[in-house]
């Protein structure tokens, strides 16, 4: 089959990902309305998703490593298609809860595609391929909160899980007809405890993260959280050093390709979800309160779609750029748009014509970051390590969206004005904060090391993983 359908069909899966990200984020009042619920349960909606999310991207993509990344992509839209199946039909919040989790689980699709392209596609077009796969997540996401409006008036809400449950479902059927199975596979079983500690010190750092707005920075549960992420984080490092094939390579995450790039993935995340997470309650703001602009939830979706529509296109751009004029260039600049678009956010946004400007350089900045790091990525690991090295990778940029919405939401909703809406110097200092993120990650990009030939192409194995292949 053709490389391009391969490519084709890992989009449509990687796609309903990004789009289940956001989907629910402008309706979230009429989850909260549809269940007779409070703000704070509503609130796990989001919590939920990003929760499995977190823990399922590493873990399936090393499981994909191991038994097929091929078979492990049909399971992983299956549990997509499953989690929008059961939100459409969710009767009570609980359940639309236990049904976000679900669909947390398709993260897996963003590694084990990386994987299938290094693998399947030729070292000429996988850069290509790597780069829109990677630009559709940013895309989607931000297409998400443009779509969600249209979809509810025109066929309802329960349509936002209709929809990604049926593209999800075709897709794991042409995967399972057309995409062929990969012949690169990591020897050795995969050892429950480092499963146990990875997901567990995972969990405890994201929902500190996310519940510390609303229990307090100091609080004991937030700061016992936080105490407990450290500790397990360092029982699950040192799990990790003692077997000849680990769950994820921590000595291989040490290298400069993989650290930089995880760093950059990490502002990447702040930025994104920050930004696209609280820009539509600028624009809903009514003008009465003093600097709102009054748009609808189909409006401010349409003011986001230059971000989006830039965003993947860059997918198509940034591997060329990168073959002319380096990765660590592209990725700089991309991380300067960024900062420059968050800084004009944040003290020129009194006309909708402003801020769909300001985010369509930013839809610029991030496709060419996002399209460019798997790309990193792939090319500082081992093929074996593919899918767990490019999971940790995605993975890092979800912990990085959880604090970048911690960070906003904090420092937004710290101070009330007419109305009881934020004042706007909230929505100013939270996107400064934004830009600097940005121009710090741009700086750490530089020290990405230049690494040359096809995206394919990858170090030697380190002996203990060489002789248990063997």
């Amino acid at each position: 089959m053709p490389a391009r359908w391969t490519v084709g069909i890992l989009s449509v899966g990687v796609g309903s990902f990004g789009l289940l990200q956001s989907l629910i984020v402008p309706v979230l009042s009429q989850v909260q309305e549809r269940f007779d619920t409070d703000q704070a349960t509503t609130a796990w909606v989001l919590t939920a998703y990003l929760l499995s999310a977190a823990v399922a991207t590493p873990l399936i993509g090393r499981i994909g490593d191991a038994v097929g990344k091929q078979r492990m992509l049909i399971v992983t839209l299956l549990l997509l298609a499953l989690g929008s199946v059961m939100a459409a039909l969710a009767p009570t919040i609980g359940w639309m809860i236990a049904a976000r989790a679900v669909q947390g689980l398709g993260g897996g699709v963003l590694p084990l595609a990386f994987g299938i392209i290094r693998d399947e596609v030729s070292p000429a077009r996988a850069g290509t391929a790597v780069g829109i796969v990677a630009s559709l997540v940013s895309g989607a996401f931000g297409i998400g909160i443009v779509l969600a409006g249209p979809i509810v008036d025109a066929l309802g809400y329960t349509w936002l899980f209709w929809l990604p449950a049926i593209s999800t479902t075709l897709a794991a059927v042409a995967t399972l007809l057309f995409v062929p199975e990969s012949p690169v596979r990591m020897a050795g079983r995969i050892r429950i405890v480092p499963v146990v500690l990875l997901s567990a010190w995972l969990t405890l750092l994201l929902l500190a993260l996310s519940e510390g707005n609303d229990l307090g920075w100091a609080s004991a549960p937030i700061l016992g959280m936080f105490a407990g992420a450290a500790v397990v984080f360092a029982g699950w490092l040192r799990s990790e050093h003692r077997p000849a094939v680990p769950l994820i390579d921590v000595r291989l995450m040490r290298t400069r390709g993989v650290w930089t790039a995880n760093v950059v993935a990490l502002v990447a995340g702040i930025g994104t979800f920050g930004s696209l997470g609280f820009l539509p309650q600028l624009l809903q703001t009514p003008s009465a309160s003093g600097y709102g602009l009054g748009a609808s939830i189909s409006q401010s979706g349409l003011i986001l779609l230059p971000a989006s529509v830039t965003g993947f296109v860059m997918g198509f751009v940034a591997p060329r750029m990168v073959r002319r004029f380096s990765v660590q260039r592209v990725i700089c600049v991309g991380l300067v748009l960024n900062a420059l678009a968050y800084g004009a956010v944040a003290l020129f946004h009194d006309e909708k014509w402003q801020v769909a400007t300001w985010m369509f350089f930013q839809g610029i900045g991030i496709g060419c970051v996002v399209s460019s790091l798997a790309g990193v990525v792939l090319r500082s690991v081992p093929p074996e390590q593919t899918g767990a090295a490019s999971g940790m990778n995605a993975n890092i940029r979800l912990v990085g969206g959880s604090l970048g919405t911690a960070l906003m939401a904090g420092i937004i909703t710290a101070r009330t004005g007419v109305g009881g809406y934020p004042l706007e110097a909230g929505y100013r200092d939270g996107f400064l904060v934004l830009s600097l993120a940005a121009l710090l990650g741009a700086g750490v990009s530089l020290l990405i090391p230049a690494l040359s030939g096809p995206a394919t192409a990858s170090p030697e194995p380190r002996a203990d993983t060489a002789r248990a292949r063997a």
